[in-house]
């Protein structure tokens, strides 16, 4: 395939080019291709990310790629509450929630097809049912669909905003008023691909609101609630104003908090999850308490307090 890369084009990524010129061809498999050199610009080599210029021709080489699908593993699983549009799950931290780059098997998409062995069939293969996700290392209530019907109706009230969502959260510092809200536009970090930012001028939409629950010394104990459903967002966000979430060295934390245990992890758990029944209409509330390590690690700061 012969394409062109017109002067609107310019500084667009070629891999993020090429899903508008091919849209039939999700997004991984063409950036495949590419690190497969099956991608020219010019007769050479280039990578996912090269910016375009305007103006270059783009030869693509095509190739069949092994159909992925997610398949059925004996993993632990824990259900808070199942009908028969939805399961509710209590996602510990350190699962994924779906297969990606570097996670084929041991996620919870793996493990809810051993035990349920049919979900709604979604928009990909690798995540059927899915219409909201945590980040590995957060734990908590997440939700997914059973039907089809269910996964058109839990996707349209997590679009228009109509989910409550709850986390727990443990930061660094004392916050300057006891409540807040977080309005700063998120994008993806442009130096470090694997963090989001709020300092660029753009940046899409996003709204974090945050209580004191209690002052531990030098941390806060909160209580989250978020409007949106941005990347990494109330870690990104808090750490904005200075209290990155204790264990997150990703967003600034530091990786040990003098006079407390280790954490593996980092301390921030999807509490509470209110949604409308897909076929009911009724809503549904959902609540996890703290994971033992999360509970445990607050205890020792109370005491050090």
């Amino acid at each position: 395939m012969n394409l062109t890369a017109d002067a609107i084009d310019a500084g667009k990524r070629l891999d993020a080019f090429l899903h508008e010129r091919l849209p039939e061809f999700s997004r991984s498999r063409l950036q495949s291709w590419i690190k497969d050199q099956r991608v020219l610009i010019g007769g050479r080599e280039v990578r996912p990310s090269y910016l375009l210029r305007g103006g270059e021709d783009v030869l693509v080489n095509p190739a069949d790629l092994p159909s992925l699908k997610a398949v059925p593993e004996d993993l632990p699983l824990k259900i808070l509450y199942e009908d028969a549009d939805v399961i509710v799950v209590d996602k510990p931290a350190g699962m994924v929630v779906h297969a990606g780059a570097g996670h084929f098997s041991g996620t919870l998409v793996n493990a809810l097809l051993h035990r349920f062995e049919r979900l709604a069939s979604g928009s990909e293969d690798l995540r059927p049912g899915i219409v909201h996700r945590l980040d590995k290392e957060t734990s908590g209530v997440l939700v997914i669909a059973r039907t089809d019907k269910a996964h058109h109706s839990l996707s349209s009230q997590f679009r228009n905003r109509e989910v409550e969502k709850i986390y727990l959260a443990l930061v660094h510092g004392r916050m300057k008023t006891p409540e807040d809200r977080i309005t700063t536009p998120i994008a993806r970090d442009p130096l470090r691909r694997t963090r989001m930012t709020t300092k660029l001028a753009t940046g899409r939409s996003a709204l974090t609101e945050y209580r004191v629950l209690e002052e531990l010394e030098n941390l806060s104990f909160l209580e989250v609630r978020i409007g949106t459903g941005r990347t990494h967002q109330i870690r990104v966000h808090l750490s904005s104003l200075r209290h990155p979430v204790v264990g997150d060295r990703l967003y600034g934390a530091p990786a040990e908090v003098a006079g407390l245990p280790s954490l593996n992890r980092f301390f921030l758990h999807a509490h509470r999850l209110r949604f409308s029944s897909p076929s009911g209409g009724h809503s549904i509330i959902i609540e996890s308490p703290l994971p033992p390590e999360l509970a445990d690690f607050l205890r020792s700061a109370k005491k050090r307090g």
